[in-house]
């Protein structure tokens, strides 16, 4: 009696692969499913509520709800337009501020010899980057507000500076972004080769004709994509903005705030939906230029 043959096929194997593959498939998935939860519980929940109080109506007479786009369009007219353009100004001019800053002090970072330096600048950086809020603005009162020590001792005020207008609060945004900018930057610096550098002094390139010819093309996708973060960030920043100018500079955050507590008009609560939603819509904007950017760095830079 002959002994079986059975000799293994590629493409048997490829099958078993395949199998095994979709075997593991609903285990991802499984894995995933307390994200998947947490998600639509945390994020989902409060989305669906916001865009439906912003395409909605409700009587209060009868209390029929019916579709209407009223609210969306007077987030887009008046002061309400105004504070959604005050926001994106502020922030794009901190975020491009922070953003040139931010790229010379994470360049000083890399090239520095000194290890205690470089743990010093990123560790404060970690720091500052998350230092918001109400007890970042009365530290700039304390500091460069009216009666501030800085203010005091520099006769600031002889010089028109308010720390309460949109200038002060580009200062006090920069406290925080440029930080934010140096943990974003560093590690593509990093990822700078030195034989690029060493291949382009070769060929008796310039260090300029370096930084134009190869290493800003390399880290363009990554310092547009910091810049959109810093953008992003400013942009939501609510804390800092309500302590130190209140209703004097004109910012979208503001006036959801003040449309949904009833401090100007009463009834607004669905106007403020409606300009969360601008915003989230904006945010949308803003990511779907960053996670590509951001995939191409690493592209580059692995």
């Amino acid at each position: 009696m002959s002994a079986p043959t059975t000799t293994p096929h590629p493409t048997g194997t490829a099958g078993g692969s395949t199998t095994r593959r979709r075997r593991r498939g609903p285990r991802t998935w499984l894995a995933a499913l307390p994200l998947l939860v947490f998600t639509a519980l945390c994020f989902g929940i409060p989305l669906g509520a916001l865009i439906f109080g912003a395409v909605t109506r409700t009587d209060s007479g009868s209390g029929v709800t019916s579709l209407t786009g009223e609210h969306v369009a007077r987030s887009l007219q008046g002061p309400y337009l105004g504070s959604l353009i005050g926001s994106v100004q502020l922030s794009v001019l901190t975020a491009l501020i922070g953003a040139v800053l931010g790229v010379l002090i994470a360049q000083a970072v890399v090239t520095s010899r000194s290890q205690g330096l470089r743990s010093a600048a990123l560790t404060a950086s970690g720091v500052l980057a998350n230092f918001g809020g109400v007890p970042l603005a009365f530290a700039f009162i304390a500091t460069l507000g009216i009666s501030g020590v800085v203010t005091q001792l520099a006769d600031l005020g002889s010089l028109d500076w308010d720390l309460y207008s949109f200038t002060g609060l580009a200062v006090v945004y920069l406290y925080f972004l440029i930080p934010l900018m140096v943990l974003v930057t560093v590690p593509a610096l990093d990822g700078l080769r030195p034989q690029w550098r060493e291949a382009a002094q070769n060929a008796g390139a310039t260090p300029w004709q370096f930084w134009r010819h190869v290493g800003l093309p390399v880290l363009a996708p990554s310092l547009l994509g910091g810049f959109v973060l810093l953008f992003g960030t400013a942009f939501a920043a609510h804390a800092t903005a309500a302590a130190l100018v209140g209703g004097s500079v004109p910012l979208v955050t503001l006036k959801i705030a003040d449309a949904l507590s009833g401090n100007v008009l009463t009834g607004q609560e669905n106007v403020a939906l409606a300009l969360g939603l601008d915003m989230i819509l904006i945010a949308g904007l803003v990511m779907a230029v960053y996670l590509p950017l951001q995939r191409r760095s690493a592209r580059w830079l692995r």
